[in-house]
């Protein structure tokens, strides 16, 4: 499942389809902090004589000056705490960066940092801006792969969550400073537009290992797909559908069409569908197929619901 940065889904069912999702990071670059010292001595006179005279003389020592000067230093951002916790609002997810402060993993939140690793800034010889698209691919790869580690599960399971992924790199002026950290946080959608707060760190890993994580996790809809009633929410909540499977569609770098990717896994659909009905003669089912933005983002499979 693409990092979430965007989502959008277009949907159809027998009855059926079309149906949207969308999936908040912002920050403050810490001052720079200098320190410089300088010391200067001041004169220092004495006068001696050797022998009580009618007119005495006396003898002004040189002047004594030392200086010392320190060149300004640049403290470098420091990175972010391993397995903090976050409370963010949804339009932070979409930012690059965030300034928010941990915490207490007790309390609520509803980010939770998985990983915290260092940027490599460096391509064929040359730096590249922390902003720059070679670094932000980096960043979408490695937090994805995390996320799969952290969550477990199958590729299958994951997409079927409502587990994703965002992730904050250093300001430009952090990383002019020398700030080359990144962090991967974990959050899930309660519903489109708003985040479900998280349990302690140690109940999410290898949560989609536990047989029946999806009944917590998984994505369920209020209504039929592509209906009027039908909103994404997390299965915790009140629901009347599932996505009960995912359905590959290819790997072609190019878009098939709506026309193909709707026709594509309708069949494999309902035969998944009719599966779960049992010995059922009637039975509904909904498919969802990706749009082209999407499968641009690597999304090249499509949902199946089925009433829950």
């Amino acid at each position: 499942m693409t990092p979430l940065r965007t989502t959008a889904t277009a949907v159809a069912s027998l009855l059926l389809l079309a149906g949207c999702d969308t999936g908040e990071p912002t920050a403050t670059p810490a001052s720079p902090a200098t320190s410089a010292s300088a010391s200067a001595g001041s004169p220092d006179g004495t006068g001696t004589t050797d022998a009580p005279t009618s007119a005495g003389t006396s003898r002004p020592a040189g002047p004594s000056e030392s200086t010392t000067s320190a060149e300004p230093t640049v403290e470098v951002p420091p990175a972010p705490p391993e397995d903090a916790c976050y409370r963010l609002r949804l339009r932070e997810l979409t930012e690059p960066t965030s300034s928010r402060d941990p915490v207490p993993c007790t309390d609520a939140h509803n980010a939770q940092t998985i990983h915290v690793g260092e940027l490599d800034t460096v391509v064929d010889g040359h730096s590249v801006a922390v902003d720059s698209w070679v670094v932000q691919d980096q960043l979408a790869g490695t937090c994805s792969g995390e996320l799969a580690s952290y969550v477990a599960g199958s590729r299958q399971l994951r997409a079927l969550s409502r587990f994703e992924v965002v992730w904050y790199s250093p300001t430009l002026e952090q990383s002019d400073r020398g700030a080359t950290w990144f962090r991967c946080d974990l959050v899930a959608f309660a519903t489109s537009d708003r985040l479900a707060d998280l349990p302690r760190p140690s109940r999410l890993e290898s949560v989609l290992d536990e047989e029946g994580a999806l009944d917590t996790w998984g994505l369920c809809g209020t209504a039929a797909p592509g209906t009027s009633g039908f909103s994404r929410v997390i299965c915790s909540r009140d629901h009347s559908w599932r996505a009960v499977a995912t359905i590959d569609l290819g790997d072609d770098e190019s878009y098939p069409g709506t026309a193909s990717v709707r026709g594509a896994g309708d069949d494999d659909c309902r035969d998944v569908a009719s599966e779960g009905a049992g010995s059922a003669t009637r039975f509904e089912y909904g498919w969802e197929w990706p749009t082209r933005a999407q499968w641009k983002q690597g999304q090249h499979y499509g949902f199946c619901w089925a009433p829950d």
